[in-house]
Parts: structure tokens; sequence; C-alpha cells
């Protein structure tokens, strides 16, 4: 006979949730980094959902801009940078190593690859002039500390130069060199996301040279990533995980069988657990609200997310590319979704009634007062608007 799997049914998995990823009352975290290390990232895409989905799990969250800013910006006890899928993600600092080489390298391949062929293609200078560019741009980041693209065109005037994109294509566009180099220096690890121009809220970064660190090995690195995922989100499928990596389905295998991962059976089929989580037990705990933020890493870690979100509530909280928008939860399902109105008003709408009552609704409007309190005058307007994002927002 064939070893017995346990089963982890949609009750226990809200349950992991609720509890890991720090939302449910008391399990709230103490500070940014603390955050972080629960969700492995946050989705940095949207500048002010690093704040949001902080916040959103902080037990005390009125320091919330404050301590995001100490540990990205002056202890760098987070770091933004590219990861998974080609996305920019706050990661621990620790993780950095990991993610860059399990991850960063074989994007970093592409998307150097892919700048040289669109240059030349444009009859732009080569590798040659590209590598001289680079080596200078770097030197005047490294004398700055810090800098912004129009900075560092100032030291490196070639920086300024712009080539013809898909000429003759539906979709041809003009491209900066400066942009496209220090994205794909961005993807190397040789350059980070520094300190913005504005506010928490803004979108215009400087550039800053990434912290040392050691090089891994491939698929040693793939086998860290995938263990520190699965301890803090799994249940997963192997769908789940190939779409959050980003990587080939025979990386997601060999990572698995390399940390041990223990099969586990979920309502749509085989899942994995880290090994020695599969006989975990999280009790639920009492029932807890929550404003999530646009691409909140909690709302976007599955590829299969019925368990926590019904279908029928997708076209109105996710935009045509699949990201998802401010969602309200309760108890561990999306039960509707939140906007800020121009005044600074918190307002919400529930999608799905069914368990929502009184209570709930106290505890969601309660929310919405907490996340009002610290955002205080700050305009919140998601990079992906979404259809009741729109609507509420007025």
């Amino acid at each position: 006979m064939g070893e017995v799997r346990r089963h982890i049914g949609e009750a226990e998995r809200r349950a992991r949730l609720a509890v890991r990823h720090r939302l449910a009352g008391g399990a709230r975290a103490d500070g940014a980094a603390e955050v972080a290390r629960s969700l492995v990232a946050l989705h940095g895409t949207d500048p002010a959902t690093v704040f949001l989905a902080v916040g959103a799990r902080l037990a005390e969250p009125q320091d919330t801009v404050a301590q995001t800013e100490r540990a990205l910006y002056e202890d760098r006890s987070l770091v933004r940078m590219h990861g998974m899928r080609r996305t920019v993600f706050v990661f621990p600092a620790e993780l950095t190593a990991v993610v860059h080489a399990s991850t960063g390298l074989t994007v970093a391949a592409r998307e150097r690859a892919d700048l040289l062929k669109h240059m030349a293609a444009a009859g732009a200078p080569g590798p040659a002039w590209l590598a001289e560019v680079e080596e200078s741009t770097l030197a005047a980041l490294r004398r700055r500390g810090q800098a912004t693209a129009a900075e560092l065109a100032g030291d490196e005037p070639r920086l300024r130069e712009q080539f013809v994109y898909a000429a003759g294509k539906s979709y041809e566009g003009v491209h900066t060199v400066s942009t496209r180099l220090l994205r794909v220096l961005g993807t190397e690890g040789k350059v980070v996301r520094g300190r913005p121009l504005g506010s928490w809220t803004s979108s215009q970064f400087r550039w800053a040279p990434a912290p040392p660190h050691p090089e891994l090995e491939e698929a040693a690195a793939q086998a860290a990533l995938l263990e520190r995922w699965l301890t803090c989100c799994g249940p997963a499928t192997e769908a789940d995980l190939k779409w959050w990596t980003g990587w080939k389905v025979t990386d997601v295998r060999r990572a698995l069988a390399a940390i041990g991962a223990r099969e586990v059976t979920l309502d749509e089929g085989t899942g994995y657990v880290a090994d020695g989580d599969e006989e975990a037990v999280t009790a639920a705990p009492e029932p807890w609200a929550a404003l999530l933020p646009a691409l909140d890493p909690t709302a976007m870690a599955w590829q299969r997310r019925d368990w926590y979100l019904a279908p029928e509530l997708r076209p109105a909280l996710f935009d045509r590319s699949g990201n998802v928008g401010p969602t309200v939860w309760w108890d561990g399902r999306v039960v509707g979704g939140w906007a800020q109105r121009p005044g600074g008003e918190i307002v919400w709408r529930i999608l799905d009634p069914a368990g929502v009552g009184r209570e709930a609704e106290a505890a969601i409007a309660a929310e919405a007062e907490r996340l009002r309190g610290w955002v205080g005058t700050t305009r919140l307007t998601p990079r992906f608007r979404t259809p009741l994002e729109r609507e509420l927002a007025g």
C-alpha cells in the first residue's frame, strides 16, 4: 500500500494564511522586516503597495512609513530589486543572494540579449560601446552613492542617446539607453533602487550600487528560495510554484526533490509543503478583517485562488492583465474591495455577503479607520486600476 497523504482543506489553508501572513489580530508583526520575512517578498511594482502591505500587518501601524523607509534606505534590512517573473519586489536583505542566483541571472541574460538585439536592429552602437557606457555609469554611481538616471546622464552623456524599438510595428517606440541599461543592471544585481524623489508613494527612484552578496550556485539557490516560500505559503500546487517563481517546471521539480518537500492532498489535487510541515496543524484564529492593497503578496501568492477568492469576484477586483486591486478580507476570504476618495475617506463594498454579518462589518469598518489613521492625507491611487476601485474612488 502507498503512503497515506495528509489532506489539508480550505479551512486549514485559510488558518495558515491568517497566522503565517500576519493578518489575524494575534499574529501581527512588530516591524517591516518581520512582515517581509513572513511573506518572502513584498510586491514593489507599485511603491505604495510595500507600505500598505506592511501597515496592514503591524500591531501598531502608526509608524509604518518611517520604519519601512528606515528598513529600505538606512539599515538596508530590506532591498528593492528585480526578482521572480521580471517583477520588482522588496526582499529581506538575507535573501538577495538567493533571489539573484535562483532567478535574477536567468532574467538578466535575457534582458541583456534583448537590449543588444533591439539596439542592433535600430542601427545603434554595439556591445563594445554599451560596455563602455555601462562601466562609466557604474563608476559615476559609485562616486555619487545614489543618483537619478538624469544625474547619471550628466556624468555619462551617452545614456541620453535614443534608439527606435520595433520600427514599423504597431508598438513602435523610442527607448533611451539609460532606461534600458539601468533595468539590465538591476536584473544583473549590479544596482538597486534607492530613495524615491518624492514621498513613499512616488515611483521616481534614485539608483544605488547593489550591496555585496555571495555568489551562489543556481540549483542550491532555487532549493533555498522554494523552501522559504513553502514554509511561508505552503501548501501549494506545482502550478502555483511554477507561476510564482517563473521557473521551468523541471526547475520546480528539482528544487522540490532537493528540499524533501512533502506531498499532501488539496481539494484541487496534489500539493506540497516543506519537510516537517505536513503534520503542522494551525488552529483557526479569531475571526479577522483586513484591507489589503493592490498587488498584495497574499492575494497574489497562488495561481489557483478559489479557496480564498470566489471566481465571480474577479472581474471587479482584477484588471485585464491579472493584477489584483485593493481587497477586503473577512476570516480568510476576499469578500470585497476598497478605495480611497479624494478627501481621504476609505470606502469599501462587500461583493460576497456569505458569512459577512454585523461582526464582520464592524471589524472591516475598524480596519478602514485604522488605515486612514496612519495614511493621513497621502493620496493613494493604485498603479493598476481595477473596475471596483475606480468606481469606489469616485
